[in-house]
């Protein structure tokens, strides 16, 4: 069984922090997740209540039982799936929000996808407050939503524990402090030389952080901030030409530009400025 609640993605707002999807399922040993890297741009937060289940990290098989949970970044691949035989009662919240990155990695969250929960009733308490303020006025009060979402996170950071020590925590603080840096840059010519300067390694080296730490190639996650950026401004700026955008987002060619969008979106830069005819409000 389950019971979930899906709310838009806004890409303009004040809040710290906004939920895309809650949710809680019970009783589904067929649940499964596969998602590969670059699927989906937020963090989220599963907790286990009940029964068991299993997470996947770089190839390796975690079990998981009440009081476990497991935090994903944004971009990050992710697999975990129910036991068929004790099925899990497991709960989350997808969410996002500009400030998350450099907040959670300051408190070193970046550094573990594992953790235990040392009290699990207040966790729970937060998530069905959150669940039942989106079922019952989906995104109409914002500021309760976030109020609601903050208060669930903060529960979460103050209530666990990591449950492994062995996540390379200086890959992780040496690319994740680049990673903010990275995306701001990403329209700017890539040159590999200059970010493995900054992290203090060579670029062989660098390479392998960035795949461990992300899970993507550093010409990956530049090409996801480049296509991010370049979605926006062919909603906002109508005024520019696909040719333009192609330039401002990094790609000298418009054919490279179109072929790159094409395999990521399943569609032209055209066709997908043709799904938005109007201009976006700010």
């Amino acid at each position: 069984m389950q019971r979930q609640y899906l709310l838009p993605t806004l890409n303009d707002h004040e809040y710290m922090v906004l939920p895309e999807s809650i949710g809680w399922y019970w009783d589904e040993p067929e649940h499964q997740v596969e998602r590969k890297v670059g699927t989906l741009n937020n963090f989220s937060i599963h907790f286990v209540v009940s029964g068991s289940g299993f997470v996947e990290i770089d190839g390796k098989q975690f079990s998981l039982k009440r009081g476990d949970a497991f935090l994903y970044f944004p971009m990050q691949e992710q697999r975990y799936y129910s036991s068929r035989h004790d099925p899990w009662n497991i709960r989350w919240v997808h969410f996002y929000g500009s400030i998350l990155n450099p907040f959670l990695s300051e408190k070193g969250f970046h550094r573990h996808s594992l953790w235990n929960v040392q009290h699990i009733q207040p966790l729970e308490e937060a998530h069905e407050q959150l669940l039942l303020e989106a079922e019952k006025n989906s995104f109409l009060h914002l500021s309760r939503l976030s109020t609601l979402t903050y208060t669930f996170l903060m529960e979460f950071i103050t209530n666990v524990v990591p449950r492994t020590s062995d996540r390379r925590q200086e890959l992780d603080d040496r690319i994740q402090s680049l990673l903010p840096l990275m995306q701001s840059k990403a329209c700017e010519p890539f040159e590999l030389d200059f970010w493995a300067e900054q992290a203090g390694v060579s670029t062989y080296y660098f390479c392998r952080l960035f795949k461990r730490a992300t899970q993507m190639t550093p010409m990956a996650f530049i090409t996801l901030c480049r296509l991010q950026m370049s979605k926006q401004w062919l909603l906002d700026k109508k005024e520019m030409t696909i040719k333009e955008i192609a330039l401002k987002a990094g790609y000298p060619s418009i054919s490279y530009f179109n072929k790159r969008f094409l395999e990521h979106e399943g569609m032209t830069p055209t066709s997908y400025r043709q799904l938005y005819p109007f201009k976006t409000q700010k």
